[in-house]
């Protein structure tokens, strides 16, 4: 129940994250106001690092394999493409389809059993609730 919370939680600060980053990049630019939330977001970590964990921050290269190490890399880009697709879609359209479109990267790959992941045979009841995910963005931008 503890893990429903926790990505409830987590959908709606992305979603408020995303809109709040879609007004601050009207007032600078995508990559100051990217920076700036990457820079905020690396603030926050450091602190609570230093308040609840004190582990050597090295372990972190410890990690195989190394291409691992890219997930920061790619959240800058996360916040670039949330920033883009809000302005261009507004924050209830681009949502749906960030949301479906990770849906279904995380299927495949459970599927595939890419990057570490346990391979997940294929469970047609999950395809369905992708389809019927799909189908939800249709009638809900049907306008």
């Amino acid at each position: 129940m503890l893990g429903w919370i926790v990505a409830l939680i987590s959908g709606a600060l992305m979603s408020v994250q995303g809109v709040f980053n879609t007004q601050t990049t009207k007032a600078s630019s995508i990559w100051i106001a990217s920076s700036f939330v990457q820079f905020t977001a690396l603030l926050v970590c450091l602190i609570a690092w230093a308040v609840t964990d004190r582990s050597s921050l090295l372990t972190v290269f410890q990690v195989k394999p190394k291409y691992m190490l890219l997930g920061g890399a790619i959240g800058a880009f996360i916040t670039y493409t949330v920033i883009k697709s809000m302005d261009m879609l507004g924050p209830a359209k681009a949502v749906m389809l960030i949301v479906i479109s990770q849906l279904l990267i995380a299927y495949i790959i459970e599927l595939l059993g890419m990057f570490g992941v346990e391979r997940q045979p294929l469970v047609i009841r999950k395809v369905i609730g992708i389809v019927v995910a799909i189908a939800g963005f249709i009638v809900f931008k049907w306008d």
